[in-house]
């Protein structure tokens, strides 16, 4: 396989020619040479080949411009210039594909709100091939973790007859003629007529079905696309996202914690140790201080508290809060952030929260009010995992399904797992764009993953 830039940057000076391919991002002439950076996307500094224009036909270097695609070949000699050690004296240049000077990407800074419009392109600026870079560290190192730690990896089904959350905000998936539903008697749609001869949508979560999996092998570990149909129109939700949901039986919710925040510094490690350009450029140009606040999380022990005693902290701050707290609301945002930056300054894990602001499937606890859930919540960003104990009593899940207004023959199948040898167990979802989204300090969700998909926009 050919050398890619990345390594050619680490040669030492030698007269044995080498290949570079990639694409112009900058072109600068003198009088009688060329400077073109060739950048291919596995680093963020290009490589800089000079071109001896005496050597070279002057309308092949006319016709290489920003964004075009070239292959060069030469020696790698010491570079003359202080801003590079090396750099590629060329003696073959190719030019692969023109690229006329309407090209969008001009040697400019552009705004990520613009970039957006030009998703199909935007890879190749320094911003979004850094988020590219980091992203594919983050996915490895999500499945080094677990099949380090003996999880079996699981494909869940995307299209699903379960909702999950129970919240109903969901794409539905049909076959039928949209301009000729068919009706049953009572006038609803007859979805016997459809593909799968029911109501189908696009999963919310894998967990339910990760759960079935659990039951069988102990620990198991989901990594897919989700989809939430919520018309919630901020930097921190999408349509489509990648969700991360470990499973694991004979597991309590003090298990699952500490699953939970080993997992966090695992992934955060591997992006300090292998993307060290790229979380320098972070720091330098998208959030001042993001390298120092991963470096704070992995070396900080978590700490834990009920989500009583989380209200007890907040409620003599309400006059500082948008959303004042009492017992039995939501934590927001902004609750969270107070928790992780200024009371502790460290990552939160908040537990046993209420059952009315949590989903049917978590554990209920003794006092019949709270249930054994928990949220990680991390400086800066707020909530970055959620999981629980699951409720593995036959009998009190059939009773929360009845409470929250759900239909228990719906879950005939995840009911059977609590007459079938049931066991305790956990997990935990991590949406990966929101972590990538803190990594790179990335202040909106739709700039780190590739094509964004939300209220009113389906491009590309």
């Amino acid at each position: 396989m050919q050398e890619r830039i990345k390594a050619i940057l680490q040669m030492e000076p030698s007269p044995e020619p080498i290949r570079a391919e990639g694409w112009v991002r900058t072109k600068r002439d003198s009088k009688n040479v060329s400077f073109l950076e060739i950048n291919d996307g596995s680093c963020l500094k290009g490589l800089q080949a000079v071109v001896d224009k005496e050597k070279f036909d002057q309308s092949l270097l006319d016709s290489i411009g920003t964004g075009a695609s070239v292959v060069a070949e030469g020696p790698i000699v010491a570079s003359q210039g202080g801003s590079q050690k090396t750099e590629m004296q060329v003696e073959k240049l190719t030019l692969v594909g023109a690229c006329p000077q309407d090209y969008p990407l001009q040697k400019k800074r552009h705004t990520v709100e613009f970039l957006r419009e030009k998703a199909y392109l935007r890879p190749r600026t320094n911003l979004f091939g850094a988020i590219a870079r980091v992203r594919n560290t983050m996915a490895y190192a999500v499945h080094s973790f677990f099949q380090e730690n003996g999880f079996i990896y699981v494909n869940t089904p995307l299209i699903s007859a379960s909702d999950c959350e129970g919240a109903g905000a969901q794409f539905q998936v049909t076959t039928l003629d949209l301009n000729n539903v068919p009706k049953t008697e009572d006038g609803k749609v007859d979805y016997s007529k459809d593909f799968f001869g029911k109501m189908a949508n696009l999963t919310v979560s894998g967990q339910l079905e990760g759960e079935t999996y659990a039951t069988a092998m102990k620990d198991i570990y989901t990594f897919g696309p989700t989809f939430r149909a919520e018309n919630s129109n901020t930097a921190r939700h999408l349509a489509e996202f990648w969700m991360i949901e470990p499973e694991m039986a004979f597991c309590t919710l003090e298990g699952d914690m500490e699953c939970a925040e080993k997992f966090l510094k695992y992934i955060f490690s591997a992006v300090l140790e292998k993307n060290e350009e790229d979380m320098e450029f972070f720091s330098k140009f998208v959030l001042d201080g993001v390298v120092d606040t991963l470096r704070h999380v992995i070396e900080s022990p978590f700490e834990h508290m009920t989500y009583t005693d989380a209200i007890k902290v907040l409620e003599p701050n309400n006059d500082r809060f948008e959303f004042p707290v009492k017992w039995g609301v939501e934590i927001q945002s902004e609750h969270e952030r107070f928790l992780t930056e200024e009371i502790a300054k460290r990552p939160v894990i908040v537990t046993d929260y209420p059952k009315d602001i949590k989903a049917f499937y978590m554990k209920l606890n003794e006092d019949g009010k709270t249930v054994r859930a928990m949220d990680v919540l991390a400086p800066r960003l707020g909530e970055i995992i959620g999981g629980s104990e699951r409720e593995y009593r036959y009998d009190v899940l059939v009773s929360r399904l009845k409470e929250l207004g759900m239909n228990p023959e719906d879950y005939w199948w995840y009911l059977d797992l609590r007459k079938y040898g049931t066991v305790p167990h956990a997990g935990f979802g991590l949406g990966f764009e929101r972590a990538v989204q803190y990594v790179t300090g990335v202040a909106n969700i739709r700039d780190v993953i590739p094509y964004p998909r939300y209220v009113k926009s389906c491009e590309f």
